[in-house]
This record gives C-alpha cells, structure tokens and sequence, in this order.
C-alpha cells in the first residue's frame, strides 16, 4: 500500500531531509543550528522503528513498503554524511565507504532479485548494527559539542563513525560471500 500508516511515516522521514540539511542554513547560531539538527535527526530516525514497527504490529506490510523503507534510510544516512563532509566534522573518505557500501548492496541486492537469489542477501544481524552505530554516530556529529559538559560529542561521534566504518566493510564482505556462489552459478 502506498499510503498506510507507516508508509506514511516513510514518506515523512523523505520529506523531513531536506528540513535536517536545510537547519545548516539558517541564521541563527552555530549551537541552535546542531541541537535543531540533532534533534530533527534522532526524531527522523526514530520513524525507522516506528513505521516498521507498526506495519507488523497493525499487519500493514507491503512490498512497497519494504521497497521504501530502505531508500529512506539510505537517502537520510548520505544526506547526513553529506552535511557533516561540508561542515568539516567527517573525513571525505570515511563517507564516501559509507555511501559506496550502501550502493554496492543495493545494486547488489537488486541483481540478486532478478536472479531469483534475494534470500542470499537478506538483511543479516551484522548489517543491522552498522545501522545502530551510524544512528548513533550521526546525532553526536551533528550536536558537536559537550552534553553536560562532560560528553564530548564530536570525540564519540568520530569514533563511532570510524566503528560504523569498518562495520560496513565488514558487512558489504559478508554479502558479496553470501551471494558469490549465485553469482559465480549464474555468471558460468
């Protein structure tokens, strides 16, 4: 369905994006613009449990649904990395593995469909905490600055995003292993 309840709020963590980069952009002060930053993100990523949440509980799962879930994820995830690369908190490269990770898969799981071979690449535990880390990783970059004065953010951040780094080469390696023997089938 195009238009059940979470759908909808699918729909609305798209809509929502340009509102997290569009904070950046506002003339106000460098810590209004992080904490509203940060507090549309964690409120945007939020929806990524609720919206899937819901479909199971209210029974409204949808191929559709399970098609857009994803992008927006993904769209959100490189809208953030984008506007921490311009803003000088996330090294290029760390981005560019993050945003070429969710390509390659995708691509990949894309093919796999067509092959007749998805359940090969079925979302697996692994890539589900890479997901966890970079959630978690984005708001602290985004805040850049102390909580109480005690937690600096843009430190933890930057480790986090380094871990979800690693965590996401290491899970685009277990998929391109789960899916060689289809690929290696289909390609002779």
């Amino acid at each position: 369905m195009f238009f059940n309840l979470p759908t909808l709020l699918t729909w609305a963590r798209i809509v929502a994006i340009p509102l997290v980069v569009g904070v950046f952009y506002l003339d106000v002060d460098w810590p209004t613009r992080n904490t509203v930053a940060t507090a549309l993100f964690i409120v945007v990523a939020l929806t990524d449990w609720a919206d899937g949440y819901l479909a199971r509980r209210l029974n409204m799962t949808s191929s559709f649904g399970a098609f857009l879930d994803p992008v927006a994820d993904k769209f959100l995830v490189c809208a953030a990395l984008l506007v921490l690369v311009h803003l000088n908190r996330l090294h290029a490269l760390v981005a560019l593995v993050i945003i070429g990770r969710e390509i390659a898969i995708s691509a990949l799981r894309e093919w796999m469909a067509q092959i007749g071979a998805s359940r090969s690449v079925a979302v697996h535990m692994l890539g589900k905490l890479k997901t966890v880390v970079q959630m978690v990783a984005i708001p602290f970059l985004l805040y850049h600055d102390k909580i109480f004065g005690l937690i600096d953010t843009h430190f933890w951040g930057t480790v986090l995003i380094y871990i979800s780094a690693v965590l996401t080469i290491w899970s685009m390696v277990y998929y391109l292993q789960k899916a060689l023997p289809e690929i290696r089938a289909k390609v002779r």
